[in-house]
C-alpha cells in the first residue's frame, strides 16, 4: 500500500477529499488534502457540476480523461450514474474529436505504445505495465479510427475508451486493462508533416515487416499475459480479416468492428420485426459499404438464418452490397476484395445506390460507409414506398459522418421508419409522435461479450458467442422500447443487458466445450459478483 504523495498518484487507490482523518493519520495524508472531508456522493455532485460548466463536448472529454487519470472510482460513479449524458462524452461522438487532436490534448500516459523500433523488445514492453495480470487488452494499430481513416498514434483515445466501457458497463475491474496503440507508421501526409504529431514518423509498414511486427505482438501477450483477452481495434479492412482469421484460435481474441457491430445491428434487426413485419428470412438488407461492418453484419446474419434451418446459400442471396464503385456482382469478381466475394450475386451492375434500392427492393438499408448523407430524401423515400415500415440503420461513426440523421429519416418516410443509429441523435418530434432514436453502438455488446469470455475462462470467443449475444439483446427492447421508435434497451439499462449478454455468452462457452473454469451453480450470480463496483473501500 503506497503512502503520502504516491498514493495520491495512483488512480485506482486515490479518494481524494473522500480520505476519513483515521486513513489521513495512517497514510500520511495529513497536510497533502485540503481538511475537509467529503463523501463519494459530495464529490460526484462536484464532478457533475465541473462537467455541465463546460460549453465544448471536447473539453469535457479532457476533464473527464483527467479525473480518470487521478481518481478511478469517482470516474466510474460518474459515468456509471448519468451513462446517458457521460458515454457520449467518453465515447462516440466525442472521442473522434479527442483523437483528432489527440497530440494537443495529450496529458498523462494512459496504456502502452509500442512501435516498430520496439521490435525484438516487445515483450520486455509488455512487462513495464505496472499491474500485473492483466486480463482484457483493446489494441489498434490506428488505420481506420472510426470513419476518419488513418490517424495513427493519435488512434490511442480509441483503446482507451473501449476499456473504460467495459467497466462502466460490464464491471471488468479497470486494474485489469491495458490500452495499446501499435505504431507502424502513418500514411496521413498532414501528420507526417506535422510539427508536433506524437507518433513516429514513416509511412505506414506493410507487408512481411507489418507482419513479423504482429506475430511479435502476439506471442508477447501470450507469454505475459497467458489469461489476457485480445480485441482488435479499428484495424484497416486489408488487415481486419485475416488478423481475426490467423489469431482468433491462438488467443482468446475478437474484432468488434467486425462481431460486435455485426451483433448490434442484427440484434436491431431482431428487436424490430414486430415492426417490420415477418420473420427474419423474410428480410432483405442492401449495405451500404463492404467493408469489416458490414460484411460482418451479413456473415452473423447468414448464421442467424442457417440456425433456423436455411442453407447458407438462400441466405447469402438475402445480402447485396453496394461500395464505392456500385453494386457487388459477379461481373467485377477481378476487382473484388476476398470478403466481398462470398456477396458478389449474379446480378446486372448498377451504379447508383438509389436505383440499387428500386431493384434490390430492401426491406433494410444499412449503412457502414462512413459517407456522411448519402442516404438522400430520394433513397429514404423509396424505401418508405417499397415498405410499410422501412429499418434505416445509419450506423457509421462519428455523428457526423452518419448516413442521414434521426430527423431525416423520420421525416422524409413520413414517421414510418425503423431507425437505428451508430452515436446518439436527440429525440424526433413527428406527426405527433414522439420518437426516441436507438443507438446500434457496440456498446450494448462488447462489454458483455468480453466479460463472458473471461469469467469462463473462454479459449475462442467463437461466432455462436456473438449470436447469443445478438439475440439476448433483441429480447430486451421492451414493447415500450418498440413504441418509441426504440429497437434497443435504455442506455441507463446497460450494466443488466452487459450482464446477460455475459450470461448467455458463457452459457454458449460451456455448452461449446470452451470454457476453461468450473461452471458455477448460478452462472448469472456468479458473473454479477465479479463485477467491478465504483464505490471506496476503508483502507485502515
Amino acid at each position: 500500500m503506497p503512502r503520502g504523495a504516491a498514493l495520491l498518484a495512483d488512480p485506482l487507490l486515490n479518494k481524494g477529499t473522500a480520505f476519513t482523518e483515521r486513513e489521513r493519520d495512517a497514510l500520511g495524508l495529513r497536510g497533502l488534502l485540503p481538511p475537509r472531508v467529503f463523501t463519494l456522493g459530495e464529490q460526484l455532485q462536484r464532478s457533475l457540476a465541473a462537467v455541465r460548466r463546460k460549453s465544448d463536448n471536447l473539453e469535457k472529454y479532457i476533464y473527464l480523461a483527467n479525473l480518470q487519470n487521478r481518481n478511478e472510482v469517482l470516474f466510474y460513479r460518474l459515468v456509471v450514474d448519468h451513462v446517458e449524458e457521460m458515454v457520449p462524452l467518453i465515447y462516440t461522438p466525442t472521442v473522434g474529436q479527442a483523437c483528432l487532436e489527440y497530440g494537443a490534448i495529450y496529458r498523462r500516459s494512459r496504456g502502452l505504445f509500442i512501435t516498430l523500433r520496439e521490435r525484438g523488445r516487445i515483450a520486455e514492453i509488455l512487462r513495464e505495465w505496472p499491474h500485473e495480470g492483466v486480463r482484457l487488452i483493446v489494441v489498434t494499430d490506428g488505420e481506420r479510427i472510426l470513419g476518419l481513416g488513418d490517424l495513427g498514434a493519435l488512434g490511442m483515445g480509441i483503446p482507451i475508451g473501449k476499456l473504460a466501457l467495459y467497466t462502466a458497463c460490464s464491471g471488468v475491474h479497470p486494474y485489469y486493462t491495458l490500452p495499446i496503440t501499435l505504431d507502424v507508421g502513418t500514411d496521413s501526409k498532414p501528420l507526417l508533416d506535422g510539427e508536433f504529431y506524437i507518433g513516429i514518423k514513416q509511412r505506414r509498414a506493410r507487408g512481411a515487416a507489418y507482419d513479423e511486427f504482429i506475430e511479435e505482438f502476439v506471442d508477447a501477450v501470450g507469454t505475459v499475459f497467458p489469461q489476457a483477452l485480445l480485441q482488435w481495434e479499428d484495424f484497416g479492412n486489408t488487415n481486419a480479416f485475416r488478423l481475426l482469421q490467423k489469431y482468433r484460435t491462438r488467443l482468446p481474441s475478437f474484432n468488434d468492428d467486425i462481431q460486435g457491430t455485426a451483433a448490434v445491428a442484427l440484434a436491431g434487426l431482431m428487436a424490430a420485426l414486430p415492426l417490420l413485419g415477418g420473420p427474419l428470412a423474410q428480410q432483405r438488407i442492401l449495405f451500404l459499404g463492404a467493408g469489416e461492418a458490414g460484411t460482418g453484419i451479413a456473415d452473423l446474419f447468414v448464421a442467424a438464418l442457417r440456425s433456423e434451418g436455411m442453407s447458407e446459400a438462400d441466405a447469402r442471396a438475402r445480402c447485396w452490397f453496394f461500395d464505392s464503385k456500385g453494386l457487388v456482382v459477379q461481373s467485377r469478381l477481378g476487382e473484388l476484395a476476398e470478403h466481398k466475394l462470398p456477396y458478389a450475386h449474379a446480378h446486372a451492375f448498377i451504379p447508383t445506390l438509389a436505383e440499387a434500392v428500386e431493384v434490390i427492393k430492401p426491406t433494410a438499408l444499412i449503412g457502414v460507409s462512413g459517407m456522411p448523407q448519402t442516404f438522400t430524401q430520394e433513397i429514404v423515400s423509396a424505401m418508405a414506398r417499397l415498405n410499410r415500415r422501412p429499418a434505416i440503420f445509419a450506423l457509421s461513426n462519428p455523428t457526423s459522418k452518419a448516413e442521414c440523421t434521426a430527423e431525416q429519416a423520420y421525416t422524409w418516410s413520413e414517421g414510418r421508419a425503423v431507425f437505428a443509429s451508430g452515436s446518439p441523435f436527440a429525440p424526433v418530434e413527428f406527426g405527433g409522435q414522439r420518437f426516441l432514436p436507438g443507438q446500434g453502438n457496440n456498446i450494448y455488446i462488447f462489454p458483455g461479450v468480453g466479460m463472458g469470455a473471461l469469467t469462463c475462462g473462454a479459449r475462442e470467443v467463437s461466432d455462436a458467442m456473438f449470436l447469443a449475444a445478438a439475440r439476448t439483446l433483441a429480447g430486451l427492447a421492451s414493447g415500450d422500447d418498440l413504441a418509441v421508435g426504440r429497437v434497443y434497451p435504455s442506455l441507463t439499462r446497460i450494466r443488466e443487458v452487459s450482464l446477460a449478454i455475459a450470461t448467455a455468452v458463457a452459457e454458449e462457452a460451456y455448452a461449446s466445450g470452451l470454457a476453461t473454469v468450473p461452471r458455477p451453480a448460478d452462472l448469472k450470480a456468479d458473473i454479477r459478483s465479479r463485477m467491478f463496483e465504483p464505490v471506496y473501500r476503508d483502507y485502515v
